[in-house]
């Protein structure tokens, strides 16, 4: 859900509501620079490590579920796991997803660490997708480390919304390619795998909007309130689902899991996606040449680093995998498009004339960190 048209669900019956009311009600969208500080948990960390966990923390994830924990056996020596009460069974059944993100949590977590002047050394633990260790780190400090800009960091964002059609300037795509043309592929506007990619996408989020399962999920994931969004720090708030102004007035006072069900909700999200694919300079797809744990965390390091990239050319990214989780639609992808290799990230991409700033919640570094 986003934008102004959202407004179409309600009715315009809550705007009977007088000012005594609103002067009481959840007035400003609560976002990732409204939350407080907490209190240091039971683990001791060293300043460093608070700063690198902290930045790793801002890597995306699906519906922001930051299915990642640390185990700190000692300073900077950690075991990063994967916390299960955090999977997307209804959309990520097999954990693929969640491997991947788990990846771009710890390309996140090597910049950072070597902003600080520290070399991390991983090492795959896990051998399924189901494996609470996924990998050993450890970080030593190290004169050799090329400095990396963590604005980079901290100012990445999903856009969804004000994509241009123009097309990506050479210049451009050859940048954010970056040599890797084995595993990152374009796909115009102009051509017909584009095209088919818009429609599929449609038809994959309506498939998607009215199962159950994925439906209720995603409504235990929304954070309406802002209350709720502090509680929890994670999932979507409306700022990061882009419904600002009086239309988030409205979802944050009068919206709650209840209303995600309804079908007024789910045709909003299917037309939403139709202006969504209409906009954009094109498609970026992200292959690996195999599904193993190791390869699916290389692949996630690989689409956060494209990730933290676009930004400095007005360039944004809006991952859209609704084709890859359902049946129905998953099948015909790589023969459609012509590629052999299994798809892991399907990216619609497109300039933009102003980046908004982050506003995805993140938890405190404590709430993940484990003895």
């Amino acid at each position: 859900m986003n934008r102004q048209q959202f407004l179409g669900i309600t009715g315009g019956a809550v705007f009977v509501a007088g000012g005594t009311y609103y002067s009481l009600s959840d007035r400003s969208n609560y976002t990732r620079a409204d939350s407080e500080p907490t209190s240091p948990g039971p683990v001791k960390l060293t300043a460093d490590e608070r700063q690198i966990l902290s930045l790793a923390s801002l890597a995306p994830s699906g519906h922001n579920t930051q299915p990642w924990f640390v185990r700190h056996l000692e300073p900077y020596h950690w075991i990063i796991g994967d916390d299960k009460t955090r999977w997307l069974p209804g959309v990520d059944p097999t954990q693929r997803e969640t491997i991947l993100s788990i990846g771009a949590f710890l390309q996140t977590m090597d910049y950072a660490a070597g902003s600080l002047g520290y070399v991390c050394q991983f090492d795959t633990l896990a051998t399924t997708n189901q494996d609470e260790e996924v990998v050993s780190v450890k970080l030593t400090k190290s004169g050799q480390v090329p400095a990396y800009d963590t604005q980079q960091i901290s100012s990445r964002r999903t856009v969804r919304s004000a994509y241009l059609d123009k097309p990506l300037k050479t210049a451009d795509l050859t940048y954010l390619v970056n040599g890797e043309t084995d595993f990152i592929h374009f796909l115009p506007n102009t051509v017909k795998e584009c095209r088919w990619l818009n429609e599929q996408t449609i038809e994959a989020n309506r498939v998607q909007s009215y199962r159950d399962v994925a439906q209720q999920e995603l409504a235990d994931w929304i954070r309406f309130s802002s209350e709720d969004a502090a509680t929890h720090r994670d999932g979507l708030a409306t700022a990061s689902m882009e419904i600002d102004g009086i239309p988030g007035w409205v979802v944050r006072n009068f919206y709650g899991k209840s209303s995600v069900m309804k079908p007024a909700f789910r045709d909003q999200n299917i037309d939403n996606v139709k202006e969504e694919v209409a906009n954009s300079a094109g498609w970026l797809l992200i292959t690996s040449k195999s599904n193993d744990v190791a390869t699916l965390l290389d692949t996630g390091r690989r689409m956060q680093r494209l990730f933290l990239r676009v930004r400095e050319r007005g360039i944004a990214l809006h991952p859209m995998t609704q084709i890859l989780e359902e049946p129905q639609t998953s099948q015909a992808v790589n023969a459609s498009i012509g590629i052999s290799d299994p798809i892991q990230f399907i990216l619609r991409v497109g300039y933009v004339n102003a980046y908004p700033k982050p506003v995805s919640l993140r938890r405190p570094v404590d709430w993940f960190v484990r003895a």
